[in-house]
This record gives C-alpha cells, sequence and structure tokens, in this order.
C-alpha cells in the first residue's frame, strides 16, 4: 500500500514537472536573426540591441512570452525556420513573393528602401532638389543604378564604401548620398551632422516570417503588433532608432 502511494505521488510529480515545462515552452517564442546589421539587429558591448530587438520584445511582452534568441547567418534564416529550429524569423527581412511562396510573413512593420542623405542646412530638402547636383553611391549597388535610371541629371560619385560616401558629404565633396535607409539613419543616430530626406527614393517593406504552419502564431504576433501600434510603443521604438537627428 506505502509502495503504491508513493508510486503514485512520484507519478503526480512527474506528470506536474511534464506540466510545468510543457507551460514553460508554451512561453517562449524562439527568433532567429543575423545580429550584423545596424540599426535594426546588432550588437554593442557583447548585447544584442536594434529596432529588430527591442520590437520583438515589446511584441512578446504584449503576447506574454518570453524571447529566447537564436543567432545564425542571414542565409539561413529561412531554412532554419522551416526546418523548425526557431518559431519566428526577423532579421530586416524583405517581404517578397519569392519568399512568400515558402513562408508567411507578419503584417509590414517597417519600410526600408534608399533614402537621400544630405548635410545639416543643405538646401537640398526634397529628392527633385538633386538633379543637378553631386551624389555619392556605393559602387555595385542598386543605388547607382537608380540613379542612372531616374536621375540622370545628377553627378554621380561612386565609392567603395558606405563610409566613404558620409565622409564626402561631411566635407562637401558631394552634395548627397544615396544609400540604404537601416545605414543612413544609423549614421545619423550615432554621429549627426548629416540628416534623411523624409521623402525616400525607394520602399521595400520588412515583415517578420513565420511558417506556413503556424497561422495562429502569425495572427497572434500580428494583433500584438497591432497593439504596440495603438498604444504608442511602436512609435517610441521607431523614435529611439530613426530619429532624423542624434
Amino acid at each position: 500500500m506505502k509502495f503504491s502511494r508513493r508510486f503514485l505521488l512520484a507519478a503526480l510529480s512527474t506528470l506536474a514537472l511534464s506540466a510545468n515545462l510543457a507551460h514553460a515552452q508554451d512561453n517562449v517564442l524562439k527568433v532567429g536573426t543575423d545580429a550584423t546589421f545596424p540599426p535594426m539587429e546588432f550588437s554593442e558591448n557583447g548585447k544584442r540591441t536594434g529596432f529588430d530587438i527591442d520590437l520583438v520584445d515589446a511584441m512578446a511582452k504584449a503576447m506574454g512570452k518570453q524571447v529566447e534568441w537564436v543567432d545564425i547567418d542571414f542565409k539561413g534564416l529561412i531554412p532554419g525556420l522551416i526546418s523548425k529550429r526557431f518559431d519566428m524569423a526577423v532579421s530586416a527581412i524583405y517581404i517578397t513573393d519569392e519568399r512568400k511562396k515558402v513562408v508567411d510573413f507578419t503584417d509590414p512593420y517597417y519600410a526600408g528602401g534608399l533614402v537621400a542623405m544630405v548635410k545639416d542646412g543643405s538646401s537640398i530638402k526634397k529628392l527633385s532638389d538633386l538633379s543637378g547636383k553631386k551624389v555619392t553611391v556605393q559602387v555595385g549597388t542598386k543605388s547607382v543604378g537608380y540613379l542612372q535610371e531616374h536621375f540622370p541629371k545628377v553627378e554621380r560619385v561612386e565609392v567603395e564604401k558606405n563610409q566613404e560616401m558620409f565622409n564626402l558629404v561631411d566635407i562637401g565633396r558631394a552634395d548627397a548620398a544615396v544609400t540604404g535607409k537601416p545605414a543612413a539613419y544609423q549614421y545619423v543616430r550615432t554621429r549627426g551632422g548629416l540628416r534623411v530626406l523624409d521623402e525616400q527614393l525607394t520602399t521595400e517593406e520588412y515583415g517578420m516570417a513565420l511558417r506556413k504552419d503556424t497561422p495562429e502564431l502569425t495572427k497572434a504576433v500580428n494583433a500584438a503588433l497591432a497593439k504596440l501600434k495603438a498604444d504608442g510603443t511602436y512609435a517610441a521604438i521607431v523614435k529611439k532608432w530613426f530619429s532624423n537627428t542624434k
């Protein structure tokens, strides 16, 4: 009789532990990212930070979940998601028709694309003001072809690195630089002296990728994103990482 009671208690304890572990797993959101793309996600003093990191942490809190980050190279994000290494991939991933064939995306959460940077106090206020000006771009990037096609009167100054573009504008050897929106805002945030024109040259939207077999999770993540947009949390995170001033 005593053996049976001990056996029963042990069994009940095991069941309770299993239930607690299962509950704990239910409260964990595994998120894959490649934290090498400031200001979206990057490491600073050994800690992950960035716009995507702050946004996901806030969304998880709204969902009553803890985030478990999984670091992985960008090219492995979609394969890792499909193979169930994590529940969601968030790493400045553009929503494309090709990617939508294999994964689902949340509602767009931020618009990337090409932007123009000018020096504080510049007479360039809008994109049409770029015509006839010296505009620096990075060799081999989308910026080169875009300016050739849409701004033929621009005098392009092609350089090898993003930093060279910013430097040329800083010292007045170029009137503007055209580059990706995240890189532009990262420079403005950390260095100052330049500003980003409000009007974008191109717009490409970022989305959070989820597996096609987890539609309820996609729905819950979208609901959390909507909540943050409604209560002002989203706007505060955008202001923190994409302010037009230092």
